[in-house]
Parts: C-alpha cells; sequence; structure tokens
C-alpha cells in the first residue's frame, strides 16, 4: 500500500528525492495511526506473526482440561497488531444441561472491574477534576485522622488501634498500599472487622448506598500504615465512591458514557439484561476430592447470581461481568496509547501512567504494580514467556489476561471455576502463543 501511493503520486507530481522521503514517512505514519484506531472484527482474522499449527496445541490443551473434568469450559481470545486472531469457546457454560460454552459468553469478571475504574480515574485526573496525591478524606470526611490496627480481639472483634503517619491519597488506593483489606477473602483479624461493621465486598444487593458503606469504611482502622506495603483490598470500590462523588452520576452511568459506550463495549454490564442472561456460564467450585461442583447460592457468602439482581450499589472493585471480546477492546485501547474506534478515550501520556512501575518493592512475586495493573518485571520477563511492562490482572471466579506492549498483543482466559486444582492453564496457554509467533 505505502508503495503504491509513493510510486503512483511520484510519477504523476515527479516529487524530489527528499520529497518522496517525507511522504513515504507520512504514508508509514497515517497507516500506523489508523491500525491504532480501527475496531477489531469480531471474526478471526490469521495472522503471518502464528505458526497455526501450533497455535492449535491450545484446542488440544483445553479440551484435554475439558475432557479430563478438570475444567467444565473456557473461552480465549488472542489479539495481535489490531486483530482479533484467535477467539474460541471450549466446553460448557452449564455442565449439566450440556451447553455449549460459546464465544461471546458473558463472565463475571469481578476483580477485572478495577482496571476500568482505574481508568475512570485516570480521565476524571487528566480533566483536572482530582489529584493523584490527593487525600481521600477531601472527598469522604470520615477518612481524616485514620488509624492503624494495633491489637485483636478474637473474641468480640474489639480492637485498638494507633494513630496513622499520614492520610491516604488517591494513588494509595490505585496501587493498593492505602492499608485497606477485604471483606472475606482479606486478612481475618480486618474481615472481622469489616463484617461486624457491616461494610461488604461489594456483591449482592444492599439497602445503603455506596457512600454509606464507605463512609463507614473511612471510621476503620488500616492493617498497615499508608504506603507502607501492598495489600489487596476494597481500595478500588472506595475509587468507585470517589468516581461517583466527583462526576455527580452513578459508577454504572458514568462507565456507560465515558467509557463502553465510546469504544463499542456492548456486553459489559452492573446489571446484566435480561436479554443476555442465558449467555452467562454456571459457576464453579470443587469439593474434598477436587471433584467440580456448582457453586452454591450460599458458598462463602457469595450468590453467583448477584449480576441479575437489579442493583444500584456498585462495585468499583469487582461488580462488572463482560465477554473476552469487550475486555480485549478495552486492553487494546490501553496499548494504543487511550485510543480506539478513532477515539481518544484517555491521553497517550495518561495511558502510559497507568501502565507505568509505581513501587518501591515487589507486589507480587517478582512483579511490579501500576496505577490498576500488576507489570512484568525485568527478572519476570527473563523467567517467563510475556515481555517486560505487560501489564496483566484476573478476575476471583477464573478469568485472566495479559496485554504486550512489546508485541502487541492481548490475551483472555476466561473460566468461572475457582478455586481450581488444575489452575495452572493460563500458564500453559501463554507459553504455547509466545511458542507458535514467528515474527
Amino acid at each position: 500500500m505505502k508503495k503504491y501511493f509513493a510510486s503512483k503520486y511520484s510519477r504523476s507530481i515527479n516529487f524530489s528525492p527528499m520529497t518522496k522521503k517525507i511522504l513515504l514517512v507520512a504514508i508509514t505514519i497515517a497507516v500506523a495511526l489508523n491500525s491504532y484506531s480501527q475496531v477489531l472484527s469480531y471474526q478471526t482474522i490469521k495472522s503471518a506473526s502464528f505458526d497455526y499449527s501450533k497455535l492449535a496445541l491450545i484446542d488440544s490443551e483445553v479440551n484435554k482440561y475439558v475432557n479430563n473434568h478438570w475444567l467444565v469450559g473456557s473461552t480465549v481470545i488472542i489479539v495481535k497488531d489490531n486483530k482479533v486472531v484467535y477467539h474460541k469457546g471450549f466446553g460448557f457454560a452449564n455442565a449439566a444441561n450440556k451447553t455449549p460454552m460459546y464465544e461471546n459468553a458473558i463472565y463475571r469478571i469481578m476483580s477485572q472491574t478495577k482496571a476500568i475504574t482505574s481508568l475512570a480515574i485516570m480521565q476524571l485526573y487528566e480533566r483536572g477534576k482530582i489529584n493523584l496525591d490527593q487525600n481521600v478524606s477531601d472527598f469522604i470526611p470520615s477518612f481524616k485522622n485514620p488509624t492503624v490496627l494495633k491489637e485483636f480481639n478474637a473474641a468480640d472483634s474489639s480492637y485498638t488501634t494507633l494513630p496513622a503517619k499520614r492520610e491516604i491519597t488517591i494513588r494509595d488506593l490505585l496501587t493498593h498500599t492505602s492499608g485497606i483489606d477485604y471483606t472475606d477473602i482479606g486478612s481475618k483479624n480486618m474481615s472481622a472487622i469489616y463484617t461486624k461493621a457491616g461494610v461488604p465486598s461489594g456483591l449482592g444487593k444492599f439497602k445503603e448506598t455506596l457512600l454509606d458503606k464507605m463512609t463507614k469504611l473511612g471510621s476503620l482502622p488500616l492493617v498497615h500504615q499508608p504506603g507502607e506495603k501492598f495489600t489487596y483490598g476494597l481500595n478500588t470500590d472506595l475509587l468507585g465512591c470517589i468516581v461517583e462523588i466527583v462526576s455527580g452520576t452513578t459508577l454504572e452511568n458514568y462507565f456507560q458514557k465515558n467509557i463502553f459506550d465510546p469504544l463499542g463495549m456492548k456486553d459489559t454490564y452492573f446489571n446484566i439484561p435480561a436479554s443476555k442472561a442465558s449467555r452467562m456460564p454456571t459457576v464453579y467450585t470443587e469439593n474434598e476430592a477436587n471433584q467440580i461442583i456448582e457453586w452454591g447460592p450460599t458458598f462463602r457468602n457469595l450468590n453467583p447470581n448477584y449480576p441479575l439482581v437489579p442493583k444500584t450499589y456498585f462495585s468499583g472493585g469487582a461488580g462488572l461481568s463482560s465477554t473476552a471480546y469487550d475486555y480485549a477492546i478495552f486492553l487494546q485501547m490501553i496499548l494504543n496509547g487511550g485510543k480506539y474506534n478513532g477515539k481518544q478515550i484517555i491521553s497517550p501520556r495518561t495511558a502510559a501512567i497507568m501502565v507505568s512501575p509505581q513501587m518501591d518493592f515487589k507486589t507480587n512475586g517478582n512483579d511490579d504494580f501500576s496505577l490498576g495493573f500488576s507489570i512484568t518485571s525485568e527478572k519476570s520477563a527473563r523467567l517467563n514467556s510475556r515481555n517486560k511492562g505487560s501489564f496483566s490482572w484476573g478476575g476471583y471466579y477464573g478469568t485472566n489476561y495479559w496485554a504486550d506492549p512489546v508485541d502487541n498483543l492481548v490475551v483472555l482466559v476466561m473460566t468461572q471455576h475457582t478455586p481450581n486444582s488444575h489452575g495452572d492453564l493460563t500458564n500453559k496457554i501463554e507459553r504455547i502463543i509466545y511458542g507458535s509467533m514467528v515474527k
């Protein structure tokens, strides 16, 4: 294409050699910019970057897990250079009914919600509405003068505290270094404190508003001093509340107007429409013999039907459901420097900040953490397949993703199965993908 235009116009207008070079550069930039703004085709487009005879090992590997009853079903999508090059559903959405797992299945993505909430915060940041090092108490006064847990009495969940050395900031929330823990899946002591105070994990139907619960959270102690270390917690639920306060609308409405509609994410919801309920896979867990069983409505205090229960309490940390395709759009936009479908969702610089390492210490093995993602470190890149700077995370029910800026690659491996005694599937698929790349 570049050669055609250059030769065609250079013959008719008789450009000088220097002008021809400038024209070629301009055309190259235009083609690159166009590729970054194009819409991902839902249909698979074969890529010369892969040896598909090797990539087919994904099929045999996932089918082996399904046939051995290690997994009920899964969806896998690969995007390379802004093109969907692989997209398949495997096994069953429901084992009892033998309902096939289609590639457009809508998964409960749980903590994959966090990166989208982080994006909303960064949009407000670049619009001058917030500062990343601004105190949370500027938005919710109960976070003024925070305390840190000193001693805990398991008999009655009473505790003593000491003053925090400083207030927590929005950056602390984005990096999970605030000292806020999690209900249910957090540390035993803090989970008990949160439960007694009525602060939820964010999933379910609650009479109180998100602001009510986050205000209560502000009155409770932190598990450690702000900025001291990484503790995965309700930080992003609190960020979602700040989005609501600053924007003057619900998190659901904000996401729809500022993220989902511009990106064309048509299957991502807090409240899944009844017309799409049949596309949701069943959630599974395992019994003591590691046999797969359905996740019961009271197991771990979490009813998997929560996406179908009408709600106005929106968990920025775990409340969304989505498809592999929709979430791939979101990740590709970040890789594109904040641009997709001709729309600049965030600026290139803001996108770069979002995936820049923020820590003075490691958070996940050898890896770093940015403003919403785990970041592959240089050491991890030497030990594994992903390139340095790849950003990733996953969801509690068994969804995983990563995006590799070096190879312009997006991958999602989606399941609805936790805990999973055969949870090494994503790692195997990763090795197959990189082993299949030929250029």
